[in-house]
């Protein structure tokens, strides 16, 4: 119990992770199951609350797929990763993807070599081929308007 405590002081945790984490310190699941439901009783182990600090601490850096992937891995159910991640809007990632590809790299892709490399780091991040090509597309056309 205590052990669940200070992992929960320092951060959020989803039920499945928590569980897993404290899988090694219990002497039995069932006891463990108690303890799991004992702290979302009393508001303390939360998936709402997890899913929101995700969401909060991924979004600008990882496309709306990515982050969803990593709350069902974290045995978030569909239906509060729904409520986590507001439906987006394309446009809306896509100006995402290309702040983050502009603070990344600074300058669009000169020679093919730079914009694979470029092109694989937003898929890493979870976005998709088309609007990773999209964003490269842009940032050239912004860094040939900028005089560069």
């Amino acid at each position: 119990r205590s052990r669940a405590l200070r992992l929960l002081g320092r951060r959020e945790f989803s039920r499945q992770v928590l569980d897993k984490r404290l899988r090694t310190y219990s002497e039995t699941p069932a006891e463990l199951a108690l303890l799991l439901d004992e702290l979302a009783e009393r508001g303390w182990l939360s998936d709402a609350r997890y899913a929101d600090a995700l969401v909060r601490k991924r979004s600008g850096q990882f496309s709306r797929r990515a982050i969803a992937q990593e709350l069902k891995q974290a045995g978030v159910s569909e239906e509060v990763t729904a409520v986590a991640l507001p439906v987006a809007d394309p446009d809306e990632e896509f100006t995402a993807a290309l702040a983050l590809c502009q603070r990344k790299f600074r300058r669009a892709p000169i020679e093919q070599k730079e914009k694979a490399r470029q092109i694989r780091f937003l898929q890493s991040r979870g976005y998709s081929l088309s609007l990773a090509l999209r964003v490269l597309k842009q940032a050239g056309v912004e860094d040939k308007d900028s005089g560069q």
